[in-house]
C-alpha cells in the first residue's frame, strides 16, 4: 500500500497563478526524486460550514481559495528519504516568506493507506 501526504492551505485568488507556477515546479522535484504522483487541486464546491469545513479549517477570508493536495509515495520509509532530498534540492524555496501563500495557516500530515482499490 501507498503512502500519502495531504496538505490544506488557503491562498489568495490574486496569487493563484503563482501558486500554480510554484506547485507545477514543486510536482516536478518531488516526481524526480521518487514520488509517485503529485496533486494539487482547487476548491470549486466546498461551502463555508457552520462547525467544520475546508475553508474554515484554514480561515480563509473571501479573496482566498482553498487548495487541497496530496503526494503519494510507495512507503513511509520512501517518503521520508524523498522529503529528505526535496527539503535539500536547490530548485525549491523552502521559506515561508518565499510563497505565494500564508504558511502558517496549511496544515498537511502522513497517512497510511488502508483502502486502495
Amino acid at each position: 500500500m501507498t503512502y500519502v501526504d495531504g496538505f490544506v492551505l488557503p491562498v489568495p485568488k490574486a496569487k493563484l497563478d503563482a501558486y500554480k507556477a510554484l506547485a507545477s515546479q514543486a510536482g516536478a522535484v518531488w516526481r524526480d526524486h521518487g514520488a509517485l504522483s503529485y496533486v494539487e487541486c482547487v476548491a470549486d464546491d466546498v461551502p463555508y460550514g457552520k462547525l467544520t469545513s475546508f475553508p474554515r479549517s484554514v480561515l480563509a477570508t473571501e479573496d482566498e481559495v482553498v487548495v487541497f493536495a496530496w503526494i503519494t509515495y510507495p512507503s513511509r520509509e520512501a517518503r521520508d528519504a524523498i522529503n529528505a532530498k526535496v527539503m535539500a534540492d536547490p530548485r525549491l524555496k523552502m521559506a515561508p516568506e518565499d510563497h505565494p501563500f500564508d504558511a502558517k495557516r496549511m496544515f498537511w500530515g502522513g497517512f497510511t493507506t488502508m483502502v486502495e482499490l
